[in-house]
């Protein structure tokens, strides 16, 4: 069991955790959850003896050992599978000793620990644990250094898992896994046999991976049972009940003020005046619900619609050096309304087929036809490296908009997601979340045709990936999605393409079953892919494509809701400033003409306003029983 008991902690004068406590039993998978900058890190430094707390107590079992992610990959000569063996510190000193070891008592000792630890099944179970990450037989046996960044921080992952220590912290583990490698965690952490605290803004993982979730919100810490969806619902719930608690006590203190108000200079009065002022002491009030506002994202639908297929490959072969093809048999086409997830490992070619539909590499052989005029918006993590660090958002847009007035360069700021107080900050200085939101705007900011987005989730949180999934499905282009986040793919993705084996099929198949080839299980026997061209009536790829179709179908419709809901914006704000304008008693004595004229165009804006919205609610509701139908 885990106990925290009222733990204050401050970093750099701010005050992040006050007098928190919770308690977790034993073998609790619970995932560690609020906005980023909460202080759920500081919490994971306060448990693991980094940092010291201001105040309060962390209470663990007796030699519990706590096992966390190195911040630091390896990077040295040594075979992956000797890094990760090493990792279990007592499996290696025991085996270090009994290659010494003379006197016999201490050899059977050392002998049935290792019995004890399973120390003879340590190789098998260290080679599955990296198998599970992404690395083959072969993989295992090379050097950390001839691994890139990202790949040392999977073998990291699997040292610590390998270690098996009572309590693991995970801080956002799936940022270096590809969808593949998530899949697996989430099924590992499943079965993990100790206590797990896991920081994620993956949905998916902490619907699948935990049965609790610690909510860290207004510096305070609240256990929930149950996954994240359980936790939203019941988070939702409490929060109306504490509205509706607080409005009826706003309501009592306020009754009990007027009276004391109205009587406590009247001497006849004033005893009982004096008693309410002690009844409104001991109420006390009920504090708000605090909503933190979340940024939307914002992509402009093209300007010009290209004519269907966008893309169009036959026998399409590409690579980075000639005669050495990444993918081939590329036989494929995208049209205008697609919405494509791209499935696979990392390192079968995700992020070469990207690169080669955006155009940034040309085809080794095959045909390639692109639609004339086509405008290609491209995002990747590593492209946040791109941004110029000591500019701010303002001035990246300003290149793109040199002509444009002050106003209207923030404005397009401000529809990346990026608040006002951020505008001016230097890109290095902004967090990677912003960093990502500025990237993403500049990917759209020509307004494409398709917009390919490559892992855009990394540094969102929970509510900032859902608005990244409102923005996606109300953008009108094509997309072409490569993520680790389930939730993203299942809510914007209607296709699914497998990159595997040299080239680019479709899974006919949907996100579980697609687990399940990974994770292993019932539908694990199946092998859902087929060639891209493939024709199958009943398959779930042609029921996507058909969701995709309709989609399309309502697409008038959904641009006439598009502009009913930008006229009654417009509509409001001249409401707004006529009401301001007739608020003017100068307006009355000077121009009483004009005064009469100002009524009768609010009176004509109420009206059209009136219609709208009744246009708007009549469409909407046809719109959504189309796409339930």
């Amino acid at each position: 069991m885990i106990q925290i008991s009222g733990l204050s902690a401050r970093i750099a004068g701010r005050l992040l955790i006050e007098n928190a406590s919770v308690t977790l039993p034993a073998g609790t998978k619970a995932g560690l959850v609020g906005r980023n900058g909460a202080g759920k890190s500081t919490l994971f430094r306060i448990i693991n003896g980094e940092f010291a707390s201001e105040a309060g107590t962390i209470a663990l079992p007796k030699n519990a050992r706590i096992g966390q992610v190195a911040q630091e990959a390896p990077g040295t000569e040594e075979p992956l599978i000797e890094i990760v063996l090493k990792a279990d510190k007592e499996r290696t000193a025991l085996v270090a000793e009994a290659e010494t070891a003379t006197d016999p008592h201490r050899i059977a000792e050392i002998q049935t620990r290792l019995a004890d630890i399973g120390a003879h099944s340590a190789e098998a179970r260290a080679a599955s644990i990296l198998s599970g990450l992404g690395f083959d037989h072969e993989a295992q046996q090379r050097p950390a250094s001839s691994f890139s960044g990202g790949w040392r921080m999977r073998v990291a992952l699997a040292g610590v898992l390998f270690s098996e220590p009572d309590l693991l912290l995970l801080d956002e583990p799936t940022n270096y896994l590809d969808l593949e490698g998530t899949l697996w965690l989430e099924d590992y952490i499943r079965r993990y046999p100790h206590t797990v605290i896991i920081i994620s803004h993956d949905r998916d993982l902490l619907n699948t991976a935990v049965n609790a979730i610690v909510h860290l919100d207004q510096k305070k810490l609240t256990y929930y049972r149950g996954p994240y969806d359980q936790f939203e619902r019941q988070k939702a719930e409490a929060d109306e009940l504490q509205m509706k608690a607080k409005a009826k006590n706003d309501a009592a203190r306020k009754h009990l003020q007027s009276f004391i108000d109205r009587f406590k200079a009247k001497a006849t009065k004033a005893r009982q005046a004096q008693s309410r002022v002690k009844a409104l002491e001991r109420m006390g009030t009920i504090a708000a619900v605090i909503e933190d506002h979340v940024q939307g994202f914002s992509f402009p639908d093209p300007e010009k619609e290209a004519a269907s297929p966008i893309i169009a490959v036959t026998g399409g072969t590409v690579g980075y050096e000639p005669g050495k093809p990444i993918l081939k048999r590329l036989n494929l086409r995208i049209d205008t309304d697609d919405r494509i997830a791209l499935l696979g490992s990392n390192g079968n070619g995700k992020s070469t087929f990207a690169k080669f539909i955006s155009g940034r590499l040309a085809p080794e052989s095959g045909e390639l036809k692109i639609a004339p005029n086509l405008k290609v918006g491209f995002f990747a993590q590593h492209q946040l490296d791109d941004l110029i660090p000591t500019q701010s958002a303002v001035e990246h847009v300003r290149r793109r908009m040199p002509e444009a007035p002050e106003a209207k360069v923030r404005a397009r700021v401000a529809q990346m997601g990026l608040a006002t107080e951020k505008m001016e900050t230097p890109a290095k200085d902004l967090s990677g979340g912003e960093k990502a939101r500025l990237l993403m705007g500049l990917a759209a900011f020509d307004a494409p045709n398709l917009l390919i987005l490559d892992e855009p989730t990394n540094h969102l949180d929970i509510d900032s990936r859902n608005a990244l999934i409102t923005a996606l499905n109300d953008y009108s282009g094509a997309v072409i999605l490569i993520s680790h986040d389930r939730h993203l793919i299942e809510a914007t993705a209607d296709r699914l393409w497998l990159v595997r084996d040299g080239t680019v099929t479709s899974y006919d198949g949907d996100l579980e079953d697609y687990r399940s080839l990974i994770v292993g299980g019932p539908k694990a026997k199946e092998d859902k892919s087929k060639s891209v061209g493939a024709d199958d009536s009943l398959s779930k790829a042609d029921q996507r494509k058909a969701n995709a179709d309709k989609r399309a179908s309502l697409a008038p419709l959904r641009k006439k809701i598009n502009e009913i809901e930008s006229l009654t914006a417009k509509l409001e704000k001249v409401i707004q400033a006529l009401d301001a304008e007739l608020a003017n008693p100068a307006l009355y004595e000077k121009t009483p003409a004009k005064a009469a004229q100002k009524a009768k165009e609010r009176s004509d804006a109420v009206e059209k306003l009136a219609h709208a919205e009744e246009q708007w609610l009549e469409l909407s509701s046809e719109y959504e029983e189309a796409m339930a139908s």
